[in-house]
């Protein structure tokens, strides 16, 4: 009788959910990961320190990466996915779109526990040819493509001059920011921001 009971109490159990389980242990991993390399920085940053961190084993880390580098950049772009389909805000006002979202980007690579990873992303990938190209493809590409949207539909709204190309645009409009940042040639502020657009839409904007 007690072996029936224990029968049927078995049968009606739920199995372990292993999908929710191993969603767990990876954000476990990108958060340790994250954190890590702000700590100690990428030269220092192990297999088996994110996997400590994380409280799972390393062969964990191994069955889903092949390298530190490959968490390190699935934990940095987790989710932009769904930042980048909503696109830059279209007000109708170029110059005020652009310092709006910059103003906030400014903020993010201000803020540590953002750049330690970006930084370590990019110097890594100078010597690394494949990580470089998942990294711009992952991220600097998607992030580049919603700014040519944005001035392709500010060319069709009259305020981009017709014959400009509009991602060599783009391009002239990111890489100071970029530059300032990675280099750090000078502060990354909202003044900043604001002369670096104005001085873009200057010379991008239709002539009378």
């Amino acid at each position: 009788m007690a072996h029936t009971s224990a029968s049927s109490a078995g049968s009606g159990a739920k199995a372990p959910d292993s999908s929710r389980r191993s969603e767990r242990s990876r954000q476990a991993i990108f958060d340790a990961a994250l954190a890590l390399v702000g700590e100690v920085g990428y030269d220092k940053l192990t297999i088996e320190g994110i996997a400590s961190r994380a409280g799972v084993g390393k062969q964990t880390i191994y069955r889903w990466w092949p390298s530190k580098a490959a968490v390190l950049l699935d934990a940095f772009t987790a989710g932009v996915d769904e930042d980048y389909e909503k696109g830059l805000p279209d007000t109708g006002d170029l110059a005020a779109d652009l310092k709006t979202v910059l103003h906030a980007t400014a903020d993010e690579f201000n803020d540590h526990a953002w750049q330690a990873p970006y930084r370590a992303l990019a110097a890594a990938g100078a010597n690394d040819e494949e990580l470089s190209r998942a990294f711009v493809a992952r991220l600097l590409e998607p992030g580049t493509q919603v700014y040519v949207d944005r001035l392709r539909r500010a060319q069709e709204a009259g305020e981009v001059a017709a014959d400009i190309d509009v991602r060599v645009a783009v391009e002239m409009l990111l890489s100071p920011f970029s530059q300032r940042w990675l280099m750090r040639t000078g502060e990354l502020t909202h003044d900043f921001v604001d002369t670096l657009v104005d001085q873009a839409l200057r010379g991008l904007r239709p002539r009378d």
